[in-house]
């Protein structure tokens, strides 16, 4: 099991081939960190599919808008929704996007994101200063690496549950 320092700031996604531990940045990204935070709380990422998946480049999942599987899932708008609250605005810093991190999904404009977020698979270096960077995996990335593949996935996984380690 992954050395938790700080419970507040950690997060667990429950994938169907095991949990994958997340380390928030709140000193990087506070405004990230805590968006991702107030939904998980709210068991809004609970069973969200991958609705974008690259290999070799990064997961994608947290429309909780369009992409619960459980409830009103859309796999046609899968990918354009995001949550009823308002947009968060960028928070670049000096973290490259390297294998593991958290990177905060958004359309052209800079401070739209909202819900939706990546994992990269591998160092994606292209990216940097371009999307906001707030968390990387410490413990589970053998998990995120066995994520179902497609733009989307013919079979999407899902994130089961997802919690902050504090309240788990």
């Amino acid at each position: 099991m992954a050395e938790i320092k700080d419970p507040e700031n950690t997060i667990i996604i429950e994938l169907k081939d095991g949990p994958v531990t997340i380390e928030l940045l709140p000193d990087v990204a506070p405004k990230h960190t805590e968006r991702m935070k107030e939904l998980a709380r709210a068991g809004k990422y609970d069973n969200v599919a991958f609705h974008r998946v690259i290999d070799g480049f990064m997961a994608q999942t947290g429309d909780v808008e369009h992409g619960n599987m459980e409830n009103d899932y859309n796999p046609r708008r899968c990918g354009t929704g995001g949550s009823e609250l308002p947009d968060v605005k960028a928070e670049f810093s000096k973290l490259p996007h390297d294998r593991g991190t958290l990177g905060a999904a958004r359309s052209q404009n800079p401070d739209s994101a909202n819900s939706q977020f990546f994992i990269n698979f591998k160092d994606n270096h292209f990216l940097n200063g371009q999307y906001t960077v707030y968390g990387r995996v410490i413990e589970g990335m053998e998990h995120v690496d066995k994520i179902a593949k497609g733009e989307p996935p013919a079979n999407p996984d899902r994130m089961i549950s997802v919690k902050v380690a504090a309240d788990a």
